[in-house]
C-alpha cells in the first residue's frame, strides 16, 4: 500500500544568509503525488524562493514515476534559473539519482546541515 505523499514548507537562511526554501518531502512519491510534489513547488514565490532544498529524510519509496516527477520539478527549477539541492536519500537513492542524471540539475548531500552550508 501506497504511504500518501506530504510536503511540508520551511523558509531558512543559510550560515551565509542566503534565503533557503525547504520542501519537506513525507511518505511514498509516485505518479499520485504528482499534485502535491509539482503542486507545491508551482506556488512557491518565484523571487523569493531562487534555492531550493529537498528533504527526502521521510520518504520511504520513490518508484519510477516518482523519479520522473522529481525530474519534471528539476527541469522546471534549471528553467527559471532556481538552484536545487536535496539530501535524505538513502543510499540506493542517491545512486538511482546520479544514474538517471539528477545530479546535473540537484546538488545531494547527507544531511541538512551539509547542504545548508554549501549554499
Amino acid at each position: 500500500m501506497e504511504n500518501k505523499t506530504k510536503v511540508h514548507m520551511d523558509q531558512l537562511l543559510s550560515p551565509a544568509g542566503h534565503p533557503v526554501t525547504v520542501l519537506r518531502f513525507e511518505g511514498d512519491i509516485a505518479s499520485a503525488s504528482r499534485d502535491t510534489v509539482l503542486g507545491v513547488y508551482k506556488r512557491l514565490p518565484t523571487e523569493s524562493s531562487k534555492l531550493i532544498l529537498l528533504d527526502f529524510s521521510k520518504v520511504g519509496y520513490i518508484n519510477s514515476s516518482g523519479i520522473t516527477l522529481v525530474i519534471q520539478l528539476l527541469m522546471e527549477a534549471y528553467q527559471s534559473a532556481r538552484k536545487i539541492y536535496a539530501f535524505g536519500l538513502s543510499p540506493h537513492f542517491i545512486k538511482v539519482f546520479r544514474v538517471a542524471g539528477i545530479t546535473k540539475y540537484a546538488g545531494l548531500f547527507q544531511n541538512e546541515a551539509d547542504a545548508l552550508t554549501a549554499l
